[in-house]
């Protein structure tokens, strides 16, 4: 028997539990067409049918806060069992996705199933809660939950991910997104995470018109994150290096999304933590002091000023 995945929740302007569905089963045209989400519906139908599917997996059941969008998004994404309650999936299914970006859910919608032994993945952010995080702490180390932004795993990155050390010392990161920072900026903090071993040591918040992260790096360097609010789509990262700069342009979602969604289920298969736990919380940590400095006029704030006990 293949691997048998449950999807949860929607939040507003969220699409992940339509795209994540349909990597892993395809796609009905008509029934995406019907969803309600065009931007997803189009860079599906620019993928080539063999890059869908993760081999034996299958999402076999969904739940959302709405029954007409749960059917919606089976429609879409050929999901065979629409259930009324998540707790109905348990038995039933191998692993479980909290797709839900907002923050608030995640424990109480992961939870049962952490708590059953299966694996979970909860969409960024997982919490900026420090109650929440140490619940969520032993299964992370556990190698039973999952929890990032997809744009670690952006296929605009493969060329300076293999070649980091080209750029000689590295000077400064830029990078900018569209709104704010703890739903928006992790991508980018993700991102950078997924590029370099440095890892932040205190973060400082700017504001005029937008607000801008100023994250110190352990390594001596700054990382900015600017993080616009409402403008056009704006995914963008620049690496300054002593021997060479580059500017990419994150767009390409299917790609990123794929790639989570392998390393998930490679998790699932072998128990081992996808991302090193360490990492999850240290993005979660820099997301916490940035909030801190952002609400205490721009104070420089130290990661160790953040505990998670556990």
């Amino acid at each position: 028997m293949g691997l048998r995945l449950g999807i949860l929740g929607l939040s507003p302007g969220n699409g992940h539990p339509f795209s994540f569905s349909a990597i892993v089963n395809g796609y009905d045209d008509k029934g995406f067409a019907d969803s309600g989400w065009p931007a997803i519906h189009d860079y599906l139908r620019r993928r080539r049918p063999d890059e869908f599917g993760l081999g034996d997996v299958q999402v076999t059941h969904a739940w959302t806060q709405d029954a007409d969008t749960t059917r919606k998004l089976c429609a879409a994404s050929r999901i065979a069992h629409a259930v009324a309650d998540p707790k109905d999936m348990l038995g039933r299914i191998d692993a479980a996705i909290v797709a839900r970006d907002d923050q608030e859910s995640h424990w109480l919608l992961a939870r049962p199933f952490l708590e059953a032994g299966l694996p979970v993945f909860v969409d960024k952010p997982l919490s900026t809660d420090p109650a929440i995080l140490t619940r969520f702490r032993p299964f992370l180390e556990a190698g039973k939950l999952m929890s990032c932004a997809g744009l670690r795993y952006a296929g605009e990155l493969d060329e300076a991910r293999r070649d980091i050390a080209g750029y000689g010392e590295i000077v400064a990161m830029r990078a900018a997104v569209i709104n704010g920072w703890e739903t928006y900026g992790i991508h980018l903090l993700e991102a950078i995470f997924g590029l370099t071993s440095a890892r932040p040591a205190a973060v400082a918040c700017a504001r005029n018109r937008h607000e801008q992260m100023r994250v110190h790096m352990d390594q001596g360097w700054l990382a900015t994150i600017d993080c616009l609010g409402e403008v056009p789509p704006q995914f963008g990262l620049t690496i300054h290096g002593r021997a060479r700069t580059s500017t990419h342009e994150l767009r390409d979602n299917f790609t990123a999304f794929r790639r989570l969604l392998t390393a998930f289920v490679d998790m699932a298969h072998g128990g081992k933590p996808a991302i090193p736990p360490a990492d999850t919380l240290c993005v979660m940590k820099t997301l916490i002091a940035g909030r801190r400095s952002a609400t205490t006029g721009g104070r420089m704030v130290e990661l160790a000023e953040v505990r998670i006990d556990g």
